[in-house]
């Protein structure tokens, strides 16, 4: 018992002496920037945002925790020999939500994204590629309300209970802004969320859209009738092979984590947290894992365009629970 004590002590020494940039840095500053590349940590930093930016960049950070509601644990039985590296986007390449990176625009509504863009992936793959089709980030965001309450639309949801609205309620397509593909667009326009970019700038938060059984004009299939519906919803436990075997087997999946100061700036490495400031709770989609100078990670889609980070993807720490990526990792399996 003293040794494992002794251990217990050692690991959280090595985790208070992790090198953290300083307290109270803005994290949109060159200063915040220039503070964790001295680091020479895992990853690089640079600017993605303008100083200016911050209210905007929290309020897109739009995981909220109001009930304690949680979906049923699927366990699986281990895939044996799970590959060191592995790609969604290689496994499955007829898959094409798969290669998407969405834009949820001036909205906190990375809680509904990350799960539409699960769910629609999961479509293909469990039809063999014969569904392509793009769940509604709009249709969730707006609609999901009433016992199955979803949260605030714009102002931030529970992932977990986007998936149980699939299942109970169901979900019509639609696509990105401005697409004109399926029955319910994406009605927030896409907007610079970064510097030197060539979109007009974010703003203030937008307000969430209206729920309406309605497609949009010259959409062929009635409101009704496009909606697609989930078979099962669950939660996977933070056991690093369960979640590598969901994947795996079903296809990306939903997580969510912790963002501090130090996350916006990320440009390209392995994410590890190097500040202690807590900016909010963000959702996205993980398609798949590997190692990168000697630091195994989680590959992670985000929803702030391709101009963030690395073409609109991140790598963050995988086996330590980094930021609590581990911790809410939510599925499900479409029916078909």
């Amino acid at each position: 018992m003293k040794y494992l004590i002794v251990l217990a002590l050692a690991g959280l020494a090595v985790c208070e002496l992790r090198p953290k940039v300083p307290a109270g840095l803005h994290p949109l500053s060159d200063e915040m920037i220039n503070s964790i590349n001295k680091l020479g940590t895992s990853w690089k930093a640079g600017r993605n945002f303008d100083v200016s930016e911050l209210q905007r960049v929290k309020n897109m950070l739009g995981v909220v925790r109001m009930t304690g509601f949680q979906l049923p644990t699927k366990t699986h039985q281990v895939v044996q020999d799970i590959p060191a590296t592995f790609d969604a986007r290689v496994q499955w390449p007829n898959c094409q939500t798969i290669n998407e990176i969405r834009d949820q625009g001036a909205c906190g509504s990375c809680w509904a994204f990350g799960a539409v863009e699960a769910m629609s992936d999961r479509y293909c793959i469990a039809s063999k590629g014969k569904l392509q089709i793009q769940i509604s980030a709009e249709d969730l965001v707006s609609c999901c309300e009433g016992f199955f309450s979803c949260g605030f639309g714009c102002n931030g949801g529970e992932p977990a209970k986007a998936w149980s609205y699939w299942v109970s309620t169901g979900l019509v397509t639609g696509g990105l802004y401005n697409s004109k593909v399926g029955c319910r667009p994406y009605s927030i326009a896409s907007c610079e969320h970064h510097v030197n970019g060539t979109l007009p700038p974010c703003g203030d938060t937008v307000a969430t859209p209206s729920c309406t059984s309605q497609c949009e004009t010259g959409y062929s299939t009635a409101y009704a009738q496009d909606k697609r519906f989930g078979a099962s919803a669950y939660t996977i436990s933070n056991d690093v092979s369960q979640i590598q075997t969901e994947i795996l087997t079903n296809g990306p999946v939903e997580a969510d984590f912790d963002v501090y100061a130090d996350f916006p700036a990320y440009k390209t490495g392995v994410y590890v947290k190097s500040s202690n400031d807590y900016l909010g709770g963000h959702a996205i989609r993980i398609l798949g894992w590997g190692t990168e100078g000697g630091v195994d990670y989680w590959l992670v889609a985000n929803s702030w365009n391709p101009g963030w980070g690395d073409k609109g993807y991140f790598k963050i720490r995988r086996g330590t629970n980094e930021c609590n990526i581990e911790n809410d990792i939510n599925a499900g399996l479409p029916k078909l």
